[in-house]
């Protein structure tokens, strides 16, 4: 478990590290060479090394011989016992572009999925000690994660009618339970996951050309059905207007060839071509 420590100031361990020096320097001069060496040495390699900076959103774990001591989470100049082991690890906010992967949904259907996970150290003796390489454990597991993900949701509703989250159109909730699933993973290593989205989502090349066929096809049934809604109206508000001014009089038989008529020139996907009758109306 992650223990914080409270160091000592830098600047007092500074001035002796000065004054040890000039100690020496006065030795040598006075021809004390034995006792300026000495006191030297242990100067530079007993004092000097427990010396440390911290800048902001950074941290050092500290080791005496294999042994866990506790961590630096302060930033400053600090000086620490000479023989612990120091190691560095940083608590930024990291961001990860985990690499587009083919994987299949829910319905089978092979589709490229990326992603972009924001995360950052929360646990530096987890970090330190429980996985060997955190970046990439990162890395591995985001794209676990992912994996699991596709397998959980259709990539949209078509062809599972009853799906109320789509990989496609639920973007909030796929991204949260994305989230929620590179936490579980990530807790072992000491990581929290500040943003996890994805960036990527399409069909695979093998049925891109396939599913956009579909999409047209369905755009355009659905077209027709609003056009032939709005022509069958149109038809049932003309015959009605012309029985109610009594403009003329139509029998079954002229009703039928005029909805025909009407339903032709309003349904057809080209512009209707007039045609003149010199004759009657019966010829």
């Amino acid at each position: 478990m992650e223990k914080i420590v409270k160091p000592t100031s830098g600047w007092v361990m500074l001035l002796l590290f000065l004054l040890l020096l000039a100690v020496s320097a006065w030795l040598l001069i006075t021809k004390q060479i034995a006792a300026g060496i000495v006191l030297l040495v242990l100067n530079l390699l007993v004092i000097s090394p427990g010396f440390l900076a911290i800048e902001p959103n950074s941290s050092r774990v500290l080791t005496l011989f294999g042994k866990y001591v506790g961590s630096i989470t302060d930033n400053g100049f600090f000086y620490a016992n000479p023989f612990y082991t120091k190691k560095k690890v940083s608590l930024r906010a990291v961001t990860l572009d985990v690499p587009t992967i083919k994987v299949n949904d829910k319905q089978g259907n092979p589709i490229m999925i990326g992603a972009v996970v924001t995360y950052r150290v929360k646990d530096t003796f987890k970090v330190a000690f429980a996985v060997e390489n955190y970046p990439e454990f990162v890395k591995i597991q985001s794209e676990t994660a992912m994996r699991k993900l596709a397998g959980m949701y259709s990539y949209d509703n078509w062809e599972d009618e009853g799906a109320t989250i789509t990989l496609r159109s639920s973007f909030d909730e796929v991204n949260h339970q994305l989230a929620h699933e590179i936490s579980e993973r990530l807790d072992i290593a000491g990581i929290e996951i500040i943003e996890a989205r994805i960036n990527n989502l399409a069909y695979a090349t093998e049925i891109a050309q396939a599913m956009l066929q579909r999409q047209q096809a369905t755009a355009i049934v659905a077209a027709r059905s609003k056009i032939v809604e709005g022509a069958v109206g149109m038809v049932e508000m003309a015959l009605e207007q012309l029985s109610k001014k009594q403009i003329i009089e139509l029998d079954e038989e002229k009703k039928a060839a005029m909805v025909s008529n009407l339903l032709v020139v309003l349904c057809g996907d080209r512009n209707a071509q007039p045609v003149l009758n010199t004759g009657t109306l019966h010829q």
